[in-house]
């Protein structure tokens, strides 16, 4: 089974033992992609004991200062979350998502962002996503252990590829699949739906379109939230920064003769 395009995000990792157990759980999965964002120690004699057959997994991961350094290049992005539900983030059970990152790892890097073991991600970190993975636990502790996560979510993208080539949908990597359609324009990379939301930011200031709310504060969340829930491609990121462009042309040419 081919090694899909898909990066295992730890954000803030403290436990030095959870990230060899992470780089473990990736290689029985038959991946290999591991990106660390700011871990409290590493390397690690520990995480080094933990990786146990896996060191090549854990000598080739990532360590990164920022989030978005750690997603540059992804298209599909997932984070996990032990929240039920939520009114602005669109929550799926993982085995639910798993097929849809296989299939979107086919034609960008995909990505599945895991939190701090005691904090978890924080909104702004969680807006990055375009879905939201919860992981069902009994009510009475549903809350998983960091390695434990990342062992769950690689074993349903490793059922996620099986079951696609028993359908003989599987493909070569670097070939384009839309889902449901067999073809498609990439989405949006990660950095490009930053420049999109920065653009947003700075033609909302100029037309003096702010936050109407108490705190004025969650206007650009929100639109962050909407347009990661639709999932825009890479040509209809482009389309809004060129609406967005013609508004900032239309200001500055105001007052002047046509």
């Amino acid at each position: 089974m081919d090694s899909p395009d898909i990066r295992m995000v730890l954000v803030a990792p403290s436990h030095p033992g959870n990230i060899g157990a992470a780089a473990r759980a990736l290689k029985n999965m038959g991946l290999a992609a591991l990106v660390l964002v700011r871990p409290k120690q590493f390397p690690h004699p520990e995480a080094s004991a933990r990786a146990a057959g896996a060191e090549d997994v854990l000598a080739g991961a990532r360590v990164v200062e920022s989030l978005g350094e750690a997603l540059t290049g992804c298209g599909f992005i997932a984070a996990t979350t032990a929240r039920e539900r939520d009114q602005h983030f669109r929550v799926v059970e993982v085995r639910a998502a798993a097929t849809r990152i296989v299939e979107e790892s086919r034609r960008s890097p995909a990505a599945v962002v895991f939190g701090a073991e005691r904090s978890g991600l924080s909104n702004q970190e969680l807006e990055t996503a375009h879905v939201l993975l919860r992981i069902p636990a009994d009510e009475a502790y549903p809350s998983l252990n960091l390695a434990m996560a990342v062992q769950l979510v690689a074993y349903e993208l490793y059922l996620a590829r099986g079951a696609a080539v028993a359908r003989g949908t599987a493909v070569a990597p670097g070939t384009a699949v839309a889902p449901g359609t067999g073809a498609g324009v990439r989405l949006a990379t990660a950095q490009e739906m930053q420049e999109l939301f920065a653009h947003f930011a700075q033609v909302l200031d100029e037309i003096d379109f702010h936050d109407r709310t108490e705190s004025g504060t969650h206007l650009m969340s929100r639109i962050r939230r909407l347009l990661q829930r639709a999932e825009l491609d890479h040509n209809e990121a482009n389309i809004l920064r060129g609406i967005l462009t013609a508004v900032q042309n239309r200001r500055r040419h105001a007052g002047q003769p046509r």
